[in-house]
């Protein structure tokens, strides 16, 4: 391992932020929390457009990012709007990871994946181009983000097996992210219990 890197990481473990612990997250608000998470997934297993309710607010998020990161160039600007719908949830994720923010990283988290459906629900419509498309300029020179960016990549032809591996992903994280927060939640109220009865 190169020795820059060797010492980055060791200083990444020697971060504060791991031995700090989690907030408390009580019984209630767990199965709130529990019954919030199965209902979603439950409810984007059955929507057959692709496109859910909290899909409107991700679509804001990517047309800033086109406009945002459109300022560092087209091909930038071109992926920017993925890039700020992932990144916004992730972000927070991150701070809330950072501040032991048990339900909000969970929450952020949940989100930062459920964008991944999105996004896969967009990057398999890259050959078809038939579902409606959203620009912040002209109309008249509206461009498919994923037919582009794939065409540029030469990838064009498996657009629908790109956009199953993200969609995949995309369960495993929402399913892993409502898994973990149950189980830090138990956790939590294993150690509850037990300091109560030593005392």
């Amino acid at each position: 391992m190169p020795e820059w890197l060797d010492g980055w990481l060791g200083a990444v473990r020697e971060m504060e932020v791991w031995s700090t612990p989690w907030a408390e997250v009580s019984r209630p608000a767990v199965v709130g929390w529990t019954a919030f998470y199965l209902a979603f997934l439950v409810y984007a297993a059955t929507i057959t457009s692709g496109f859910l309710f909290i899909d409107s607010a991700n679509l804001v998020v990517h047309e800033g990012g086109h406009l945002l990161f459109g300022w560092l160039g087209r091909t930038l600007g071109l992926w920017g709007g993925t890039i700020l719908q992932w990144l916004v949830p992730l972000l927070l994720a991150a701070y809330f990871f950072v501040q032991r923010q048990t339900t909000a990283f969970a929450f952020s988290l949940f989100f930062f994946f459920e964008n991944w459906l999105y996004t896969a629900t967009y990057m398999a419509d890259a050959r078809a181009m038939v579902l409606p498309l959203v620009t912040t300029g002209d109309p008249d020179f509206v461009e498919h983000d994923w037919n582009t960016i794939f065409t540029s990549l030469g990838v064009l032809p498996y657009d629908t097996t790109i956009a199953g591996v993200v969609r995949f992903g995309g369960w495993c994280g929402m399913i892993g992210t409502a898994a973990w927060l149950i189980w830090r939640a138990c956790k939590s109220m294993e150690a509850r219990a037990s300091s109560a009865s030593r005392n």
